[in-house]
């Protein structure tokens, strides 16, 4: 109980000191109690006490300091093994949605490595589905796409892509923004999320809509798309092969899409990888999308946001 009233007037004088402007004061304190508290293993405590003194500071503009206490936050989950988990997750993104820093990429980078697991090598499903919202929110589209790959909201993924065509494609190219992110959602290995995506995009898509519901549909390429999710549910590996065939003229329209239908026929049909150049460059992006070593630039044109390949923030899972 002594314990628990010395924490609390620690937290009222840090609080105190912030509130008359002496953020460098305050700052120092919370570093004192950082090695404190991590010296005697306290990590719960240390990780309540990182994220208010963060978020405290944050909101008064201090970023520099808000955000070396928000890194020394992510340190402590790390260092004592701590569980992702709803609460953790509220707290990244809550002090990711203050930060506006430099610090702000680093800090994200080290959230999403802590957050994998064994089942999840590219990072939690959930914290990305939340990091995708934020970014949304702030019109950062290629980075919100990259992080709505790697979540399990297609339905949420459809509803971006979405605004993200009206705003930035062209009306003929409604189809291509969604066959980019349904054949990189097989890749992942994500078969629910492409069907999700689909169905969503497909139905509440304005331009779609206006047609009869469901197939077939006036683009070639949804028509393909439909077909696809359909084979790979049922490893139908001879509709796969017809389909390809059938659909060259529709899928020569982006250059990465034989990429991606080599990794998905080796994925869910069992084909041998078909023989390579010694150097392909979009090879080496596939793989590095599948290894996590993801790159490239911004939003960019309206035909780029449309084709540009999953990999989009290179150093993100370095």
């Amino acid at each position: 109980m002594a314990n628990l009233r010395g924490i609390s007037r620690v937290k009222t004088k840090l609080q105190k000191s912030i509130e008359e402007g002496q953020y460098y004061e305050a700052h120092q304190m919370y570093r004192t109690l950082y090695f404190r508290y991590k010296s005697q293993e306290k990590y719960v405590d240390l990780i309540d006490l990182l994220y208010e003194g963060s978020h405290l500071l944050l909101t008064h503009n201090q970023q520099t300091s808000g955000a070396d206490l928000a890194v020394l936050m992510l340190e402590v989950l790390e260092s004592s093994k701590a569980q992702p988990s709803k609460v953790h997750f509220t707290r990244i993104i809550e002090l990711f949605r203050l930060l506006n820093c430099p610090e702000r990429q680093q800090y994200l980078v080290r959230a999403v490595k802590w957050s994998s697991t064994e089942d999840f090598k590219l990072g939690h499903p959930t914290l990305h589905q939340q990091l995708a919202l934020v970014l949304w929110k702030e019109k950062q589209y290629a980075l919100a796409r990259y992080h709505y790959l790697r979540s399990d909201d297609g339905s949420g993924c459809a509803t971006f892509l979405i605004e993200l065509h009206l705003l930035k494609g062209y009306p003929s190219e409604v189809d291509l923004f969604l066959a980019q992110a349904v054949l990189q959602y097989l890749c992942l290995q994500k078969k629910v999320e492409a069907t999700k995506v689909f169905e969503t995009y497909t139905v509440t898509h304005p331009h779609i809509s206006k047609t009869p519901v469901g197939p077939p549909y006036l683009q070639p390429l949804l028509n393909f798309l439909w077909f696809l999710l359909i084979a790979v549910e049922k490893g139908r590996v001879t509709e796969f092969r017809v389909l390809c065939e059938q659909y060259g003229p529709s899928l020569q329209r982006d250059p990465c899409y034989r990429e991606y239908l080599d990794t998905i026929g080796q994925i869910f049909f069992a084909l041998p990888p078909p023989p390579r150049p010694r150097s392909s460059f979009f090879g080496d992006l596939l793989q590095g999308l599948l290894r996590g070593d993801d790159g490239g630039d911004d939003e960019g044109s309206s035909s780029s946001d449309a084709q540009q390949p999953l990999a989009v923030a290179h150093e993100e899972l370095d």
